[in-house]
């Protein structure tokens, strides 16, 4: 479709490589205009609030499980054909600029069954994210790998006649696709699982899940004979499946700690080097810091907060930080997203607004705005026993050195 357009619209080569070339620009254009109108909608406060939702991560598991089973296969996800067939007669109608953007705004739709669930799956995750820019910028780079191939067609139509023919190789693609965004999707009820407090996907039952993933991702692969790029995926899956292995015992596993639930969830083994809050309230914390003399690390964080685990794994586990913690300060972690009903519930007046504090969670994010101005995680500060500020803030930085200069 994209190489019977372009030869249609033009014998003149330098105008069909610059057509081709507008045709890449709208294919990124269109894709980054969907992120722009998802941030604009939610905005950075709503995003933020979506991450750390119980509920919202419980909708993103059901959402990333329904894309791996397209990729297995159990069904298509299509948009209606209407959609595409009055783009693609736009796009034949309308003259210069405004054909060529149509055109691709056809290839958007028609391709949406095979780039759904990958666009899904990068949107979600970077909504979890909490950032205003994560959508837009994901997009960016989705859209522009997307673009390259279509505009280099567009110039060169005859290169079209070396593409690989579609067959087992891309159901092997798409079941590669399948398992990985099924291992993520775990990853948000986990979130949902600590929020609500149930313990049910503990950090030992989620490594061995990925496990029996990559496993079976593994064998697939080289069962099915898919030539040596199918051989090395196969083995790098096995692999990785032997490298969680000793996750099960404790292991920190610091390249994959952003998506496993925290080390206090573990089972059957446990990390000395782990330092674990010693308060997750904050009038405890005050009255401990009173008897010892020791300041408070006040940790601000979610179950659902990927930066925060990313420090605890990278940053808490470095020698020279956990005993400097474990000696000197009264660490306590407020979780931002903890779902647990208050026995007194109240209202707040925010900007105008009545806000309802129901959860111990919409507690600590009202003492996280209201005393220090901030509303995303993680988030540090240095306390006395009067709750007045000594040092801070200090935010995502996953230097041991910088943090333990913090510290000091």
């Amino acid at each position: 479709m994209t190489v019977s357009f372009f030869l249609k619209r033009s014998q003149d080569r330098r105008k069909a490589i610059r057509d081709a070339i507008i045709y890449g620009l709208s294919i990124i254009a269109v894709y980054v205009a969907l992120a722009l109108i998802i941030t604009l909608i939610f905005g950075a406060n709503a995003l933020n609030a979506l991450s750390t939702n119980a509920f919202v991560n419980i909708l993103f598991f059901l959402i990333l499980v329904a894309f791996a089973l397209s990729f297995f296969g159990v069904f298509e996800i299509t948009l209606p054909s209407r959609w595409s067939t009055g783009t693609d007669r736009k796009s034949a109608d309308a003259a210069g600029l405004g054909g060529i953007f149509f055109m691709a705004l056809t290839l958007t739709i028609v391709s949406f069954s095979c780039t759904g669930p990958i666009i899904g799956f990068l949107l979600v995750d970077a909504a979890s994210t909490g950032s205003i820019l994560a959508p837009t910028v994901g997009m960016l780079g989705f859209s522009v790998a997307m673009a390259i191939p279509f505009t280099l067609f567009a110039m060169f139509p005859g290169w079209l006649q070396s593409m690989p023919k579609s067959g087992g190789w891309m159901d092997r693609v798409k079941v590669t696709l399948g398992v990985i965004e099924l291992a993520f999707s775990l990853k948000f009820l986990s979130v949902a699982d600590m929020a609500y407090g149930k313990g049910i996907l503990t950090r030992d039952i989620f490594i061995l899940l990925w496990i029996l993933m990559a496993l079976f991702l593994g064998i697939y692969l080289i069962r099915k004979r898919s030539g040596k790029v199918g051989l090395v995926a196969g083995i790098v899956s096995l692999a990785f499946a032997a490298w969680l292995v000793p996750g099960l015992w404790g292991a920190p596993l610091k390249a994959i700690s952003a998506f496993t639930p925290p080390m206090s969830t573990q089972i059957f083994g446990h990390n000395d080097q782990t330092v674990e809050p010693q308060f997750t309230d904050y009038s405890d914390a005050i009255i401990a810091s009173e008897m010892s003399g020791k300041p408070i690390l006040l940790d601000f964080t979610g179950y659902g907060c990927v930066n925060c685990r990313k420090m605890e794994a990278s940053v808490w586990t470095d020698p020279r930080v956990a005993d400097k913690i474990r000696n000197d300060y009264i660490l306590t972690s407020l979780y931002v997203d903890d779902k647990t009903e208050l026995s007194k519930k109240w209202n707040v007046n925010e900007n105008g607004t009545r806000v309802k504090i129901r959860t111990v969670g919409d507690k600590w994010s009202l003492l996280q705005r209201r005393k220090f101005g901030a509303n995303a995680q993680p988030f540090y500060v240095i306390i006395d026993s009067k709750g007045r500020l000594i040092k801070g803030p200090y935010t995502f930085d996953p230097d041991p050195d910088h943090f333990l200069d913090f510290i000091r």
